[in-house]
């Protein structure tokens, strides 16, 4: 059986003989009149004329003075067909390959080739060929499923390929793209403007989360990776923005899992003169958009087993209240249970207790224990302020926020509030959030005074709320690694990829 250092060492002798022939096998230059897909899709209107496609060669079938390629490009497969007296050969500078020369190629290679549009004799949609050119030599086999190619970590590790071996995770990203769009093209349509926040701060909050820590030298200090948009699009609304929003990655150092990476793309967007009432609404409208423009479809099963319909416009969510589930489910009053019966519930439930873990945290716990059951949508409210250092209080009972969490399939996936102005009050909560930190808790918010300062020359009341690509992987019912191209793996570097490179590696090696 052959190994891949033999494949790979057969290719590199063809790369040789292609070089001895004039022939470049990486030019820069290339010609395409037509995609593959339309070809395919409009044969009438292709009949009969000349056209220049390029794609990836899927297979090769000679046999004697003809031979059959089959080719791949973004849009879909093509025939290519070909005659040894049809194709032309170019004299020194060489450019195109002679029919004798097609054994040159091998699947996987990039190809451009020239000819006129016919159906075979087996009614084979396909390009007479004319000229043929070599746009990109590949030294090695491009696997399939069939082959093997089917180990997650391997997948991850080596997305480009799991990309052209697996479809489905090909046009998985085709719909992240459209996730991402259908976001910002609902949020323009409803007046919102996107402004890009710095992701380097010097304080960062806006979440409970462990940051990344970096240094600029220009300025010899440290800075952290932003864990959360907020406090700079907030900043925006004191700057007179009434409208604002913006996407891109945020990054939380903390462990991988099927809901979280560290780095992720997330989006928030911040509304002024509005508050949580209006947010629930909009929330609503905007999920329901995008699932159409994404998926073309409201309902989904997440999580294996839960079902999930985002219902008709017009129909509100229902709501649970945070407050009342606890006491249901663990016969906790969440403002005067006693931290040793909140332990004793963590216990009794199999949860982890921790020494650092606070009310807060320990709560956080319990509540995360119950929405599993929750398929949603629904909103959580009634959540307390304590729980939420930059909402605003309720009219009705100030020991509860003005926010609401949107629970899918048994998790939270986005949150909201009437977005706190008061300077003093969220000073307060600041201070209360830095002694939570000195007391261990690494994921409490910093104090940031800027932001007070931004707040004492005024913002105005507003709604706020924010979603990460996790709405994505929810819906499409995948891990957190499998939903993003390229997830961040420890790296590790097998014996073969050495072996192949010794010229690498001995100078690593004898440093």
């Amino acid at each position: 059986m052959a190994t891949l250092k033999s494949l790979r060492d057969e290719r590199l002798r063809k790369l040789q003989e292609i070089k001895s022939l004039g022939i470049n096998p990486y030019p820069a230059d290339s010609q395409r009149s037509d995609n593959l897909g339309n070809i395919q899709a409009d044969f009438d209107r292709f009949k009969d004329k000349h056209v220049s496609v390029v794609g990836r060669i899927k297979g090769i079938r000679k046999i004697g003075k003809i031979a059959f390629i089959v080719i791949h490009d973004a849009s879909g497969d093509l025939q290519l067909f070909l005659k040894q007296d049809k194709i032309k050969i170019d004299t020194k500078p060489r450019t195109y390959l002679a029919f004798s020369e097609i054994n040159l190629l091998d699947s996987g290679d990039f190809i451009q080739a020239s000819g006129i549009v016919i159906k075979t004799q087996t009614g084979e949609i396909s390009v007479a060929v004319e000229e043929i050119k070599l746009l990109s030599k590949t030294l090695r086999p491009m696997p399939t499923s069939h082959d093997g190619f089917t180990n997650k970590e391997e997948r991850l590790r080596r997305r480009y390929v799991d990309l052209n071996v697996n479809q489905d995770v090909y046009q998985r990203f085709i719909r992240r793209s459209n996730f991402w769009q259908s976001t910002r093209d609902f949020l323009v349509k409803n007046g919102f403007i996107e402004i890009n926040t710095p992701v380097l701060e010097h304080t960062t909050g806006g979440a409970d989360a462990k940051p990344f820590i970096t240094h600029m030298d220009s300025l010899n200090q440290d800075f952290y990776l932003r864990i959360s948009h907020e406090l700079p699009l907030k900043r925006l609304l004191g700057g007179g923005y009434e409208k604002v929003f913006d996407i891109g990655p945020r990054f939380r150092n903390e462990n991988y899992s099927d809901e979280h990476l560290p780095e992720h793309v997330a989006m928030e967007w911040y509304w002024a003169y509005a508050d949580w009432n209006d947010g629930m609404k909009f929330t609503q409208d905007l999920f329901r958009y995008v699932c159409d423009k994404t998926w073309n479809k409201r309902s989904f099963v997440i999580n294996g087993d839960q079902a999930v319909d985002l219902g008709k416009d017009g129909i509100d969510w229902p709501k649970i209240s945070f407050i009342k589930i606890i006491k249901d489910k663990y016969d906790i009053d969440v403002f005067n249970s006693d931290m040793n019966d909140i332990k004793r519930k963590l216990k009794e439930n199999k949860l982890e207790v921790a020494k650092e873990d606070n009310r807060v945290r320990s709560l956080d716990k319990l509540w995360k224990k119950v929405r599993t059951e929750i398929s949603g949508p629904a909103y959580l409210i009634d959540i307390p302020v304590f729980m939420q250092p930059l909402a605003k209080a309720q009219k009705k009972d100030s020991r509860l926020s003005e926010q609401f969490n949107l629970i899918l399939g048994g998790t939270e996936i986005c949150k909201a509030y009437s977005e706190l102005n008061d300077p003093i009050d969220q000073l307060a909560r600041f201070l209360e959030q830095r002694d939570l930190r000195n007391a261990g808790d690494e994921e409490a918010q910093m104090l940031d005074i800027d932001f007070i300062e931004m707040l004492e020359f005024g913002m105005p009341p507003a709604c706020g709320f924010g979603f990460s690509e996790r709405v994505f992987w929810t819906l499409e019912n995948i891990t957190a690694r499998e939903g993003v191209p390229f997830p961040q793996l420890r790296q590790e570097i097998d014996e073969l990829t050495t072996s192949i490179y010794p010229e690498v590696f001995r100078k690593k090696q004898s440093k």
